[in-house]
């Protein structure tokens, strides 16, 4: 993965959620319960958060490629796609017709998990490039 691929991949997370918060904002407002509207923004809060540190690791990795950096990236990426992907869709399965699906649950943590770890590859890099 190079730093182009990184900041590529991080603009279009950018982009769709401005797009999944919009459609919560409008679409949703009216469909969705209280509980399920605020799990749908965690969401897509966390995928904006997360967006723009993949900007940041694109940026650090074009001056001082690292693999820690690349595979922060891809924690990142995973933690997007587990952790933001599960809970739109926990919050909407109602609508989707897939109200018994029990594995969603346990995916979200594990989305906070790769989003942890993204942070921590991210420190990790510059703690050992200070020695």
């Amino acid at each position: 993965m190079t730093y182009k691929n990184i900041i590529g991949i991080a603009a279009i997370s950018g982009m769709i959620a401005v797009i999944m918060g919009a459609f919560g904002a409008h679409a949703l407002k009216e469909v969705l319960t209280e509980t399920q509207l605020s799990s749908y923004k965690t969401g897509n809060t966390y995928q904006f958060y997360h967006s723009l540190l993949l900007i940041v690791i694109g940026i650090l990795y074009k001056f001082g490629p690292s693999k820690l950096l690349k595979n922060a990236a891809w924690a990142c990426i995973i933690g997007i796609l587990f952790f933001s992907g599960s809970l739109y869709l926990l919050s909407c399965r109602e609508l989707f017709g897939i109200e018994s699906t029990k594995i969603l649950g346990p995916i979200t943590p594990i989305g906070g998990l790769f989003f942890t770890v993204s942070w921590l590859l991210l420190a990790w890099n510059y703690i050992i490039k200070r020695k």
